[in-house]
C-alpha cells in the first residue's frame, strides 16, 4: 500500500489537472463494487498521513488536495456522527465561513422538514452540505447539483468516503440505509438534471455567493471537466479579479441588488412567488484570497456604501474604501451573512405559471410580480394567474360564450349557492352581466314601467331623464318615450320603502338592504308581500351583504330563499366588487326562477351589451371554484322549499311590444353538451391568438401599480383613427370608452331618441343594432340599397330617404361594411357625408368590422380630415360620431373593449346624461396600449400576424364561397372582414322533412325558416334574411377555428343533401 500511495502522490504533485486524474481514478475504484474496499482503506490510510491541520495545509499546497474533517459539534445524525470527512481540491470552493453559516441556518428548521422528502441542493461544491442534511435528517434523496464538473466528481468520493467506515463497511442508519441510498451528485446547471429526469423536487437549499448570468452557450462550451482549475474556482469566487470570465461575465450581481443589499435579493424572491423568511444572521471574516476593490469603485461612482465591520467584533459598520485600507493595513475584515427560508406560496400554482411563461412569453417574465404583504391577496391573485396562463396555454382562442354568461360561470354560482347558501339554484336561474348599474338599467328598459321606485344609492348612474322625469301618468303600452320611464328615489330603509310603494303603487321597485335589516329575511318577506299584493316587480340588491368566502356571514335574503322558492315577480341582483386584488373589476348576476323572466333578461343583455368580460368571468369564476374545489360534491339533500304564496293581483308583466321585439331579434340559440353548436351567427373572430395578445393580456394582470401613464390610451386610439380614416379630433373632441361597441352603440340610439331624431339603417346593416334600437323604440328609417352595387349606400339613395326626415342620424358601416364584407372607397364615403351634411345628419361612423381587408386590390384607405373639417364648418347641425374597437386584425381574442369619439359637445353632453356605461377596466386598457404600442412599431409578431391572418381570411372566404356555390347558393363577392352573405337560391321553396328521434318537422323553406331548419338539421347556426334585411340573403361568419370551420363546410353540404 506504501508504494501505491507513493505513486499517487507523486503524481499529484505536478499539477492541480494532474492531481484531479488521480482522485478520478480513485473515484473509479470504489464505484466498482470489486475494488470499493481497497480504495476506502485508501482514503484513510491518506487521510492519517495529513491528519494534522498543518499537515493539511500543506498536502494542498504541495499535492493540490486536501482532506479535512468538518465538526458538525452538536448537530449530530442518526450516528451520533460529530464529524464528515471531506476532500477538496483547487478547482472547488471551499467550505469557509460563509458555508458554515449557512448550514447553521438550515439547522434553525425542525428535521421534520426534510425527512422523507425529495432535496436538492444547488452549488453543492465538495458535496459536504448535502451529506450533513442527508446523515441528520434522513431525507428521501438528496441530489447534489453543481455546474463545475469537477465539483460533482470529489462530491461522489466525499460521499463514499462518510457512507463507509474506515475498514470500507456501509455504515446504516435506523432505517437501514446508507447515505449512498439517500444522496447522489449530479453535473447540472441549475435545476436542469431534475427538470430533464422529471424529479419532482419537495425542498431546495442553495448557498451561492452570486448569481452568474452568462450566455448560455459560452457557458456550456467554457465549463467542462476539463477546463483549467484557475477558470473553474473563478466560477465561486465573485470578489476574485477573474480576468478573461470576469470580463465574460461580470460580477454576476445585478446593479441593482449590489447597490440595494439583501432587501432586493429577498424581493427577487418574493417576486417569484416565494414566502421568505430570514432564519439566521451573523457575521464572517472577508474570504483573504478576496479582493473588494470592485465595490470600492462602485462607491466611487455612486451614493450607495457598502457595510464592512473591523473583525468579528466590530459594531460600527465601515464603507468599502475603509475596509479596503484597514485590510491593506493587515486588518481582518468581516460583513454580515443572512441564512433565509423560501418556500414558494400554492406551488402547483405557481409552477403553472412559469410553464406557461417559459413557452415563448419570457419577454413578459419580468413583469410577474408574486410578492404581497397581504396573505389573502396572494390567495386570490395566484390562483387566477395560473388558471389565465392555462387558459392561454391550452386554448389557441378563446372560445364562444354566450351572452347571457359563461355556463361554466354560471355553474359556479349556483353551485356556490347550493353548497354555502343550500339554495339549489342552476345556471338557468341566472343571468350575468357587465355590472350591477346595468343589470339595473337594462331590467327597467326591459319592463318599461310607468313608475319606478329605486333606493337612493342605487339610483345614482341611471339616466338623468328617469330621475328628472314628472311623467307617471299612464300611456299606452309599448309608447314609452325615452323620458318615459318614471324613477322616484327613495330610503333603503324598508319601513319607509314599503310605505311609499303602498301610497304610489309604481309598477317597478329596485332595492338594497340596509345592514341592519340584511341579517334576517323580515324586511325582505315585507318588501316581496307589498309588491305582490299591488301587482308590483321586485329586483333585490345584496351586492353589499353578499361574501365570496368560506364562511360567509348570514344573509337573511338568501336564508329565505333557503327555504322559499323565489316568488315569480322577484329577482336577486348581485353585484361582484368585492375581491382584495382588483378594486374596479366588476361583473353582476341576476337570479330568477321564473323562466319568462330568465329568458327575457338574457335576450337583453345580448341585446344592449353583447356579452360581459370574459376575462371578468374568469377571476370571479376563480374565486367561486377556490371555494368550491375543496367541498365533497352532494354530502347533504337540500331540502324541499315553499312555493311563493297565491298572488293577489296580476304582476306587471312585461309589454307586448317589448315582447314582440325580442322574438323577433335573432339572437343567441340554447345549446347543450349533447347538441354542440357550430356559430357562423357571431360576427367574432375565433381564430388563434397571437402571442403579442396573450402577452399583453397576461402582462396586464400580473403586474403590480401600473402607473395611470401605461393605461392612458387616448393618444394611441387618436393616432390610429388618424393614420387609418384621417379623422380629426381638436379639443372639441371627446373621446369615450366602453367594454364594448354595441354599450356605446346603444347610447347613441338613446341620444337619437332624446333629440326626437330618426335612425336610418342602409339596407343590409348589422342585424343586432336594427334589433337593438327597435327594442330602445328607437324611430327607424330604412335606406334601401341595390343589388347592383353590392347593397352599398349610394348619394342618390342617401339623399332620397333623408331629404324628408326631420333630424336623421345616418348609421354607415365602414370602410368595412358589415355583414356584406364590401369596402367604401374613401371617395365614396366623402361623397356620402356630403350628401348627409346637406341635410344637417348626425352620421354614426361603425369602424369596429373594419381592419382585415383580403381582397382589396385598389383600396388605399380613408383620409377625412379635410372634408370633415370643411363640412362641420359649412354645416353646424352636421355631426359625425366614429365608433370603433380594437382592429379585428390584432386578433385580440375575448378582449372587448370599444371606443367613440364625438366632436360636438352638445352631443357629448347628451351622451353622458345616460350614464351607466359600463368602462373598461385599467388592465384592458394596459393590453390595448401595449397593443398599439407595438402596432406604432410596424415590425414584429403583429405585424407578420396581420398579414398572415389577411392571406389566411383570403384563402377562407375562397373555400367557403366554393362549398355554398356547389351547394346552390348565390354568393356575393367580399372583400373584407369576417363574413360574408349569400343566398339559398336553389334551396327555397323546397319542402322536406327532419327526423329527430321520435319527432319529424317538415319545412317550407323560406326565409323565415331558413336558420331554424339549418340549425334543427345540422347544428350549424346562421343569420337569416331577417337579420341581414336582404331579401335571400343569409350571413355567415368565417372566422372560425379549423375544426368548427371544417364541420361547417360538412353542414352545408349535408343540408343541401337533405333539402334535395
Amino acid at each position: 500500500m506504501g508504494v501505491v500511495m507513493e505513486d499517487f502522490l507523486k503524481q499529484c504533485q505536478h499539477s492541480g489537472d494532474a492531481a484531479y486524474t488521480a482522485i478520478r481514478s480513485l473515484l473509479e475504484r470504489l464505484e466498482d463494487p470489486t475494488t470499493r474496499t481497497d480504495a476506502r482503506i485508501f482514503l484513510s490510510q491518506l487521510h492519517k498521513r495529513f491528519h494534522s491541520k498543518e499537515a493539511s495545509e500543506s498536502c494542498l499546497q504541495t499535492y493540490h488536495f486536501q482532506i479535512q474533517d468538518i465538526y458538525l459539534e452538536q448537530h449530530e445524525g442518526f450516528q451520533k456522527r460529530r464529524k464528515l470527512t471531506m476532500m477538496v481540491i483547487p478547482s472547488i470552493f471551499m467550505p469557509e465561513d460563509w458555508s458554515f453559516t449557512f448550514y447553521e441556518g438550515i439547522n434553525r428548521h425542525p428535521d421534520s422538514i426534510f425527512k422523507d422528502r425529495t432535496v436538492a441542493e444547488l452549488g453543492c461544491g465538495n458535496g459536504w452540505i448535502s451529506i450533513a442534511i442527508a446523515d441528520k435528517c434522513s431525507p428521501l434523496k438528496v441530489y447534489g447539483l453543481d455546474i463545475n464538473p469537477r465539483a460533482v466528481k470529489i462530491s461522489w468520493i466525499n460521499l463514499y468516503m462518510n457512507a463507509l467506515d474506515e475498514n470500507g463497511n456501509p455504515i446504516y442508519d435506523e432505517e437501514n440505509k446508507t447515505l449512498l441510498d439517500r444522496v447522489e451528485f449530479h453535473e447540472s446547471d441549475l435545476l436542469s438534471y431534475c427538470r430533464d429526469n422529471n424529479i419532482e423536487l419537495e425542498r431546495i437549499v442553495g448557498c451561492i455567493p452570486q448569481i452568474l448570468n452568462p450566455n448560455p452557450d459560452a457557458m456550456s462550451k467554457m465549463v467542462t471537466e476539463n477546463a483549467s482549475e484557475e477558470f473553474l474556482h473563478s466560477l465561486s469566487n465573485y470578489c476574485a479579479l477573474q480576468g478573461f470570465v470576469e470580463d465574460q461575465f461580470g460580477l454576476g450581481l445585478i446593479a441593482r441588488a449590489v447597490e440595494e443589499g439583501q432587501a432586493v435579493c429577498r424581493r427577487l424572491f418574493e417576486r417569484r412567488g416565494l414566502r421568505v423568511d430570514q432564519l439566521w444572521q451573523t457575521k464572517v471574516l472577508q474570504a483573504a484570497d478576496t479582493d473588494i476593490s470592485a465595490l470600492v469603485e462602485i462607491e466611487k461612482n455612486s451614493p450607495h456604501r457598502f457595510e464592512f465591520f473591523m473583525g468579528l467584533a466590530g459594531d460600527q459598520p465601515i464603507c468599502a474604501r475603509t475596509a479596503w485600507a484597514y485590510a491593506k493595513a493587515g486588518g481582518r475584515i468581516s460583513h454580515a451573512l443572512s441564512v433565509y427560508s423560501c418556500q414558494l406560496r400554492q406551488p402547483n400554482q405557481v409552477k403553472e405559471i412559469f410553464e406557461f411563461l417559459k413557452n415563448g412569453f419570457h419577454d413578459i417574465s419580468s413583469s410577474l410580480d408574486l410578492s404581497f404583504q397581504d396573505d389573502s391577496v396572494a390567495d386570490e391573485k395566484i390562483p387566477f394567474l395560473a388558471y389565465l396562463a392555462s387558459v392561454l396555454k391550452k386554448n389557441s382562442f378563446l372560445p364562444y360564450e354566450q351572452p347571457a354568461g359563461s355556463r361554466r360561470f354560471r355553474n359556479l354560482i349556483s353551485g356556490f349557492m347550493r353548497t354555502y347558501h343550500h339554495i339549489p339554484l342552476t345556471a338557468d336561474n341566472v343571468v350575468v352581466f357587465p355590472s350591477r348599474t346595468v343589470a339595473i338599467e337594462s331590467s327597467l328598459r326591459l319592463l318599461s314601467p310607468r313608475l319606478a321606485i329605486v333606493d337612493e344609492q342605487l339610483s345614482r348612474n341611471l339616466p338623468k331623464q328617469w330621475l328628472t322625469s314628472l311623467n307617471v301618468g299612464k300611456t299606452e303600452s309599448g309608447k314609452h318615450s325615452v323620458g318615459g320611464v318614471a324613477v322616484i328615489e327613495a330610503p333603503r330603509q324598508s319601513d319607509s320603502m314599503v310605505e311609499l310603494i303602498r301610497k304610489l303603487k309604481p309598477e317597478v321597485v329596485v332595492t338594497g338592504m340596509t345592514q341592519f335589516e340584511s341579517v334576517t329575511s323580515s324586511a325582505f318577506e315585507r318588501l316581496t308581500d307589498i309588491t305582490r299584493e299591488i301587482g308590483c316587480r321586485l329586483f333585490v340588491d345584496i351586492s353589499d351583504h353578499f361574501e365570496l368566502s368560506s364562511l360567509p356571514s348570514s344573509n337573511g335574503v338568501l336564508k329565505y330563499l333557503a327555504g322559499n322558492v323565489l316568488p315569480s315577480h322577484v329577482a336577486i341582483v348581485c353585484g361582484l366588487l368585492k375581491n382584495q386584488v382588483y378594486s374596479d373589476l366588476e361583473v353582476a348576476f341576476v337570479i330568477s326562477e321564473e323562466e319568462a323572466m330568465f329568458k327575457a333578461l338574457c335576450k337583453t343583455v345580448e341585446l344592449l351589451h353583447g356579452n360581459s368580460s370574459v376575462i371578468s368571468q374568469y377571476y370571479y369564476g376563480c374565486l367561486f371554484h377556490e371555494l368550491l374545489a375543496f367541498q365533497l360534491a352532494d354530502r347533504h339533500s337540500l331540502p324541499e322549499r315553499s312555493v311563493e304564496k297565491t298572488r293577489a293581483f296580476e304582476v306587471n308583466g312585461f309589454s307586448s311590444s317589448a315582447i314582440s321585439r325580442l322574438d323577433h331579434a335573432e339572437l343567441a340559440v340554447n345549446e347543450s353538451d349533447e347538441f354542440p353548436v357550430v356559430h357562423m351567427d357571431v360576427n367574432q373572430i375565433f381564430l388563434p391568438i397571437t402571442t403579442p395578445v396573450k402577452a399583453s393580456i397576461f402582462e396586464s394582470f400580473a403586474r403590480q401599480n401600473i402607473s395611470d401613464s401605461e393605461t392612458d390610451i387616448t393618444s394611441g386610439i387618436r393616432e390610429m383613427i388618424s393614420t387609418s380614416y384621417g379623422f380629426p379630433s381638436d379639443s372639441n373632441s371627446e373621446f369615450i370608452y366602453a367594454d364594448s361597441t354595441v354599450a356605446l352603440f346603444n347610447k347613441l340610439v338613446l341620444c337619437c331618441i332624446q333629440e326626437g331624431g330618426t335612425l336610418c339603417f342602409p339596407t343590409g346593416s348589422n342585424g343586432n343594432y336594427l334589433s337593438a334600437a327597435k327594442f330602445l323604440n328607437a324611430k327607424i328609417a330604412n335606406i334601401p340599397t341595390n343589388p347592383e352595387v353590392g347593397y352599398k349606400l349610394t348619394e342618390k339613395t342617401l339623399a332620397g330617404a333623408v331629404e324628408n326626415i326631420n333630424k336623421p342620424w345616418v348609421y354607415i358601416s365602414g370602410p368595412t361594411i358589415s355583414p356584406t364584407g364590401l369596402l367604401y372607397s374613401n371617395e365614396e364615403i366623402n361623397k356620402l357625408l356630403l350628401v348627409c351634411a346637406k341635410f344637417g345628419a348626425t352620421v354614426i361612423l361603425d369602424t369596429s368590422f373594419s381592419g382585415v381587408e383580403f381582397n382589396s386590390k385598389g383600396f388605399e384607405g380613408w383620409n377625412l380630415t379635410g372634408t370633415l373639417e370643411k363640412l362641420s364648418s359649412a354645416h353646424p347641425n352636421f355631426c359625425t360620431a366614429l365608433l370603433g374597437g380594437l382592429f379585428s386584425k390584432m386578433l385580440t381574442g375575448g378582449i372587448k373593449f370599444g371606443y367613440l369619439l364625438i366632436n360636438q359637445p352638445s352631443l357629448i353632453e347628451t351622451f353622458h346624461s345616460f350614464a351607466g356605461l359600463s368602462k373598461p377596466h385599467r388592465t384592458i386598457k394596459y393590453t390595448v396600449k401595449k397593443l398599439l404600442d407595438l402596432k406604432d412599431q410596424r415590425t414584429g409578431d403583429l405585424l407578420n400576424s396581420t398579414y398572415e391572418l389577411t392571406e389566411f381570411l383570403a384563402g377562407r372566404y375562397k373555400q367557403l364561397k366554393e362549398r355554398l356555390e356547389a351547394c346552390g347558393w348565390e354568393v356575393l363577392e367580399a372583400q373584407a372582414g369576417v363574413s360574408i352573405i349569400a343566398k339559398p337560391s336553389t334551396l327555397l321553396g323546397k319542402t322536406f322533412k327532419i327526423n329527430k328521434g321520435d319527432s319529424t318537422c317538415e319545412f317550407k323553406l323560406d326565409d323565415s325558416n331558413v336558420r331554424e331548419a339549418m340549425l334543427r338539421a345540422t347544428g350549424l347556426c346562421i343569420n337569416s334574411a331577417s337579420w341581414t334585411g336582404i331579401p335571400g340573403f343569409c350571413c355567415l361568419t368565417m372566422a372560425l377555428d379549423d375544426s368548427d370551420f371544417e364541420r361547417s363546410l360538412e353542414c352545408i353540404s349535408n343540408f343541401k343533401s337533405l333539402v334535395c
